[in-house]
C-alpha cells in the first residue's frame, strides 16, 4: 500500500493478486477462529476457574491454535482454487486498492454464479455463524459474572476483558459480514468498509487491548500530564 502511494499507475500481476488474496483470507479466517477459541478460554477462566489450568493445558492450547491456522489455510485455499480456474478476458481493472474475491470475480468473463455461492457460503456463513456464536457466548459470560460475582477487582478485570473482546468481535465481523455475506455486487460503501476492515481495524486492535491494561493507562496518563506541564511552562 505504501509503495502504491508513490506510483502513478497501480498494477499487479495475476500471481501477485492471487497471493495477496490468499494471505488476506488465510490471516483473516485464522483470526476469526482464534477469536472463537479466546471465547472458550474466557468461559473456562470465568465459569471453571479452579479447573482452568487443567482444561486449558499447553497441549490443548497448541491444538486449538493449530486447528485455527489450519482452518484459515483450508478456507483460503478454497477461495484461490475457485478463482484460478476462471477465465479473464480483460480489461482486468479492479475497482479497489487491493485484491479480494469480490472484485476479482467481477472481472471474470464467465458465469460465476456457482463460484459466488460457494464463496458466500465459505466466507459469509463462517463470518455470520462465528459472530452469532461469539455474541451469545460473551452475553452468557457477562450474565454469569453479574449473577454469581461481586464487585471485586477480579470480577471487574474479567468484565473488562469480555468487553474488549466484544468490541474486537464487532469491529472484525461487522465489515466481514457486509462484504462477504451478500451477492458480490458493487455498492457505494464498499471501499469505505474495505479501508476500515484492512487498515483502520488493525490499527485499533492493539489500542483496544492495551487500554484496559492498568500499567499502560498509568503510563499514558503520566505522559499526558508531563506534556501538559511542559506546555504550561
Amino acid at each position: 500500500m505504501l509503495v502504491d502511494f508513490f506510483v502513478e499507475r497501480k498494477t499487479i500481476s495475476f500471481g501477485g493478486c492471487i497471493t495477496q488474496l490468499f494471505f488476506l483470507h488465510f490471516v483473516g479466517a485464522s483470526e476469526m477462529f482464534l477469536l472463537t477459541v479466546m471465547a472458550f478460554d474466557r468461559y473456562a477462566a470465568i465459569c471453571r476457574p479452579l479447573h482452568y489450568a487443567t482444561i486449558m493445558n499447553r497441549r490443548l492450547c497448541c491444538i486449538l491454535v493449530a486447528v485455527s491456522w489450519m482452518g484459515g489455510f483450508v478456507h483460503s485455499i478454497i477461495q484461490v482454487a475457485l478463482l484460478v480456474r476462471l477465465p479473464f478476458c480483460g480489461p482486468n481493472e479492479l475497482d479497489s486498492y487491493f485484491c479480494d474475491i469480490t472484485q476479482v470475480v467481477r472481472i471474470a468473463c464467465a458465469n460465476t454464479f456457482p463460484e459466488e455461492l460457494v464463496m458466500i457460503f465459505s466466507s459469509g456463513l463462517i463470518s455470520v455463524v462465528c459472530f452469532i456464536a461469539l455474541l451469545m457466548s460473551y452475553a452468557f459470560l457477562l450474565v454469569m459474572l453479574k449473577k454469581h460475582s461481586g464487585s471485586g477487582e477480579s470480577t471487574n478485570r474479567a468484565v473488562s476483558t469480555c468487553y474488549s473482546h466484544i468490541t474486537i468481535v464487532v469491529l472484525m465481523f461487522g465489515p466481514s459480514i457486509y462484504i462477504y455475506a451478500r451477492p458480490f455486487d458493487s455498492f457505494s460503501l464498499d471501499k469505505v468498509v474495505s479501508v476500515f476492515h484492512t487498515v483502520i481495524f488493525p490499527l485499533l486492535n492493539p489500542i483496544i487491548y492495551t487500554l484496559r491494561n492498568k500499567e499502560v493507562k498509568t503510563a499514558m496518563r503520566k505522559l499526558v500530564n508531563r506534556y501538559i506541564l511542559c506546555k504550561e511552562k
